[in-house]
């Protein structure tokens, strides 16, 4: 590793450890209150779903910032920032049209965000812990384009965003504590 790479894995390393505990338990409250209100589009589960790409764009800002302090690229967080915007913008549309056009929309979020995230924790592979991150970006883009097709289906349901969150949600916590190695060593 050389100096350059071991100075921003001091100090990008323990930012994202601190970011990727609060994305988790964010995740798995999130989770937990679709889950109770996913039988149907009403006034929390539509907050809810604006919420989750909305709080992404938050946490890529967060992220943002200790790229660039390190000196790193920050493109494809920009990138994300963008896509979760966009995201959010489009799930209030779509709640209007129900579960299907809402499935659709999350599905295409999640292939096109989960691909960037893959590319985020490639680049990031010298600060260790990001194969986490890695593994749920790939496994982001198979989820994505399953909500997809799931939207055609009679039975639409909102369940399995829940299940995609906390799944998410983990990934963070199983990075956060490989980061947390990083730091300690």
């Amino acid at each position: 590793m050389s100096t350059s790479t071991a100075a921003d894995s001091g100090t990008v390393a323990p930012a994202l450890r601190r970011l990727y505990f609060a994305r988790f338990g964010f995740a798995i409250v999130w989770a937990g209150l679709l889950f109770t209100s996913a039988s149907r589009l009403g006034p929390l589960s539509v907050a809810l779903l604006v919420l989750y790409p909305l709080f992404d764009v938050a946490a890529a800002l967060v992220d943002v910032r200790s790229a660039r302090a390190a000196g790193g690229p920050a493109l494809g967080l920009y990138v994300n920032i963008a896509i979760s915007g966009l995201a959010g913008i489009g799930l209030a549309f779509a709640a209007a049209s129900g579960i299907p056009a809402v499935l659709r929309v999350w599905g295409i979020w999640a292939v096109v965000s989960g691909l960037t995230q893959l590319v985020i924790g490639v680049s990031r592979r010298e600060l260790g812990g990001q194969w986490p991150m890695i593994v749920s970006g790939a496994i982001s883009t198979v989820a994505g384009t399953f909500f997809f097709l799931q939207a055609a289906q009679p039975n639409a349901s909102l369940v399995n965003l829940a299940g995609y969150a906390t799944f998410g949600g983990l990934f963070f916590l199983v990075s956060a504590i490989r980061l947390g190695r990083v730091t300690a060593g």
